[in-house]
């Protein structure tokens, strides 16, 4: 995917090159850093990137305990997103100085940064580079991160950088208590400790000058789909859907359809639904989206979003870990029901099918990996009800432009 130009201009991706002392010259120095740190975060609002958008100070508050662990999570396995491996291209050093305030703010001296595995040799000598230099003494591990959509949940992260398979486990203990080999562990999306190597030097109040009051500070989005600006954008929090589709992706409204939200665990939003709404959890939450990981991936109105949506679902079925009941039986059968549907096969029984499986999986699997896959299918018989009326007849309204 092409990073459109626009991205110059974020805060978060100015270096471009990954060079040392480029990266000098744009943020300065790091501020000697302490626990004070915690509390600037706290204070700063900031919320994880990674998709829950829980608050990030928080987080880093619940480690307590002896040798902490502090892993930079940059999987990137949703397919639609571009953000992480933007952020690892162009501002490596703004990840690496968030991971060393960070791991001095909660007293981690085990660090490791998860990436995929055509960034690991280059971020290992940015490492090398940063304590030869002397700019930073933090010994960060960079461990290639596993493909597939699962491999950046956060258990299965943890069971990477134990040397076992990167799959999620079924634990109720928080990794905040006891996560890489018992020990309390703190997970963060890179995009995050980016930010919160900005508020280390800037502080709390700047951060809070773009967003909202609820929602401060700003994201990396990913375009894709119909769209003719796909890539990365740096985005203000708050700021209204509209203007991200024209301005940003360069879409004309009339010819969006629909618009994923959050990639493929999130949810559909027909546009007449987004008119109105702005890109926060506050504004979203009332048409039952959410920003999720900032993925914007736009289908057009010359595009079936049950076809759409049954190509995610087969790749949800064929991308489960395939440890419980919920992904071994009934992520398949989903997406062979959903197949019908899109194709005008058997749709009475089909539609009885989604129904009664998406009730079965949700809540009940290992991992969410089920209830994100739910939820996806449940925006889609929402969102695209009137496909699914004219399927039951045999026909759908712009299916390759007419009728089956």
């Amino acid at each position: 995917m092409t990073a459109p130009t626009y991205l110059a201009d974020s805060l978060l991706a100015q270096d471009h090159s990954n060079d040392l002392s480029r990266h000098a010259e744009l943020y300065g120095a790091r501020p000697l850093t302490d626990e004070s740190l915690v509390e600037s975060v706290v204070r700063s609002g900031l919320l994880g990137h990674g998709g829950a958008a829980f608050p990030t100070g928080a987080k880093m508050r619940s480690i307590s305990g002896r040798k902490p662990v502090l892993i930079a999570n940059a999987a990137e396995g949703e397919p639609l997103s571009s953000k992480d491996c933007i952020l690892l291209d162009r501002s490596a050093h703004l990840i690496l100085d968030g991971i060393a305030a960070t791991a001095s703010a909660v007293r981690s001296r085990d660090c490791y940064l998860y990436a995929p595995p055509d960034h690991v040799d280059a971020i290992r000598r940015l490492v090398d580079e940063r304590r030869r230099t002397g700019w930073d003494r933090t010994a960060v591990q960079v461990i290639a991160s596993a493909p597939g959509f699962v491999s950046g949940e956060k258990s299965a992260v943890i069971s990477a950088i134990e040397g076992g398979p990167a799959l999620p486990r079924d634990k109720k203990t928080h990794a905040a208590v006891a996560g890489v080999r018992g020990r309390p562990t703190l997970v963060l999306n890179v995009e995050t400790l980016a930010h919160i190597a900005l508020i280390e030097r800037w502080g709390p109040q700047w951060f809070r000058s773009r967003g909202t009051a609820s929602e401060p500070g700003t994201m990396l989005v990913t375009y894709s789909g119909s769209v003719r600006r796909p890539g990365v954008a740096e985005v203000p929090l708050g700021t209204p859907i509209e203007e991200m589709l024209t301005h940003g992706a360069g879409v004309d409204l009339p010819s969006v359809r629909a618009v994923l939200l959050g990639g493929f665990h999130g949810t559909w939003a027909g546009r007449d639904a987004l008119i109105g709404r702005t890109l926060s959890q506050e504004s979203l939450v009332h048409i039952g989206s959410r920003p999720g990981a900032g993925i914007v991936h736009v289908l057009g109105t010359g595009s079936c979003g049950l076809l759409a949506t049954a190509d995610f679902v087969r790749y949800l079925a064929n991308e489960s870990a395939g440890q419980c009941g919920p992904c071994l039986n009934g992520l398949p059968r989903l997406a062979d029901a959903f197949s019908r549907l899109a194709i005008g096969q058997d749709v009475d029984v089909a539609i009885g099918e989604i129904a009664r499986y998406t009730a079965l999986v949700d809540g009940r699997g290992a991992c969410h990996h089920p209830d994100g896959t739910a939820r996806l299918i449940r925006s889609a018989m929402s969102v695209f009800a009137h496909d699914v009326h004219l399927h039951r007849l045999g026909s759908c309204e712009i299916h390759r432009g007419g009728t089956r």
